[in-house]
């Protein structure tokens, strides 16, 4: 998912029932709009238009998330990387590698972290050394490879 364009200046407003009808859909995202209606008070044909207005909108995605480790993928990192010159710049370049999920630019010890999911550790040194170190601005990276998963989960809500 990329979110380049996401607006911090004016967060959307979401109605109580427009929250409801997200966390319908966080629990089960296969969930019917006939179902999520009736849990919500609202046909399902209303259901069906609030749901494109959000996902049009881009409030929310409904994708189907896989496991990496059931799917091959049992090389899991996140890298910390250091950078001169524009970090949006290195951010873009980064979103565009498809081993790289996950692109967010920081404050703190690291510019920008990137969250990549490999089939190997030779897959893993190979993107490292091969693509990430040799983009311009890179200056350091820090791999932190991961041991064990032991929570992901996206259904934080609408608070």
């Amino acid at each position: 998912m990329t979110n380049t364009g996401r607006s911090r200046e004016r967060p959307a407003h979401l109605d109580d029932v427009s929250k409801a009808i997200v966390e319908q859909l966080q629990a089960d995202g296969r969930r019917s709009y006939a179902d999520i209606g009736k849990a919500v008070g609202l046909s399902e044909a209303a259901v069906r238009q609030r749901v494109q207005r959000l996902t049009e909108s881009g409030v929310m995605q409904i994708v189907a998330v896989t496991d990496p480790m059931q799917l091959g993928f049992t090389r899991q990192a996140m890298i910390g990387i250091r950078a001169g010159g524009d970090t949006r710049r290195l951010a873009e370049q980064l979103a565009e590698i498809p081993e790289i999920d996950y692109v967010v630019l920081t404050a703190g010890s690291f510019d920008v972290l990137a969250e990549v999911v490999c089939e190997n550790d030779d897959q893993l040194i190979s993107l490292l050394n091969s693509r990430i170190r040799n983009l311009e601005g890179v200056q350091t990276t820090e791999t932190f490879v991961y041991l064990k998963l032991q929570k992901q989960f996206y259904n934080w809500g609408t608070r």
